[in-house]
């Protein structure tokens, strides 16, 4: 059982739901991104998934895509992201989970991939670009390692398919709120509620939805639904629009605390 598994274990016990945020490591650079990583645990943060930048992101809207130019600019990349990690978990306790695609990892040795992942303190990863039918060898890799593999389900996806998507998720499932790129949204879609019930009647496994997930009252109407709330593109922002201040991680803090609120309803 890894930190995700023991995660959601206690969360469950405690009636609570997760609090992930997504944040792209090296925006505005690597030293900045570990001091996020350890303010979002201060400020009620159950996950954090740290994206690895890559230049074609085909998942992304405009505002994750700037931050991943932004950090391909500052030089992160998959070794100089390990090592930020190893030192960040030094201070911190809570899971972390890449998120990144399949290109890198390829490119990087799936096997290699996973192993330096684990020992840098990671916990497992999200590969958009890459379904679970394909996945084979990722997966092998990431269960010798106890490492979770997240998959993402769709609006669109089949039952047959949302079956698969469960039976090979790892750690938890990742239910994409809407189809198209991330980003804000003023409103989240009207089928939500039904599609989040479909995929928690065939899964015992934590569901925890994404995309377009922007304010409390939107994670508050979530975190009714799901075993986690899943916030990237906004806090991306706050950290675009003070990447060069000094209230930088007080924004970020004030931000993800009004979520964490937003979820437990305070």
């Amino acid at each position: 059982m890894n930190r995700i598994d023991k995660l959601f274990t206690k969360l469950k016990k405690q009636r609570k739901k997760a609090f992930i945020v997504y944040i792209t490591a090296g925006d505005p650079d690597l030293k900045k991104t570990g001091k996020l990583v350890a303010e979002l645990e201060k400020n009620g943060v159950d996950l954090v998934e740290l994206g690895i930048p890559f230049s074609d992101p085909l998942a992304d809207g405009p505002t994750i895509q700037r931050a991943s130019q932004r950090a391909i600019l500052s030089g992160a990349n998959i070794k100089s992201i390990l090592q930020m990690v190893h030192s960040v978990r030094k201070k911190v306790k809570l899971p972390l989970v890449f998120m990144t695609y399949y290109n890198l990892v390829s490119h990087y040795g799936i096997k290699n991939f996973v192993k330096d992942s684990k020992n840098a303190g990671v916990d497992g990863v999200i590969v958009p670009d890459l379904p679970p039918e394909e996945a084979k060898e990722l997966i092998g890799a990431a269960k010798k390692r106890d490492f979770a593999t997240v998959f993402l389900a769709a609006p669109t996806s089949t039952k047959k398919r949302l079956k698969n998507i469960a039976a090979k998720s790892r750690g938890f499932i990742y239910y994409v709120s809407l189809t198209g790129v991330t980003g804000t949204r003023t409103r989240l879609p009207s089928d939500i509620i039904k599609n989040v019930k479909r995929l928690k009647k065939i899964t015992k496994k934590p569901v925890c939805v994404g995309f377009g997930v922007s304010n409390p009252k939107q994670a508050r109407r979530i975190s009714h639904l799901a075993d986690g709330v899943i916030v990237g593109s906004a806090v991306i922002k706050v950290i675009e629009e003070n990447a060069k201040s000094k209230d930088l991680y007080k924004k970020v803090s004030k931000f993800t605390n009004s979520l964490r609120k937003g979820i437990d309803g305070k």
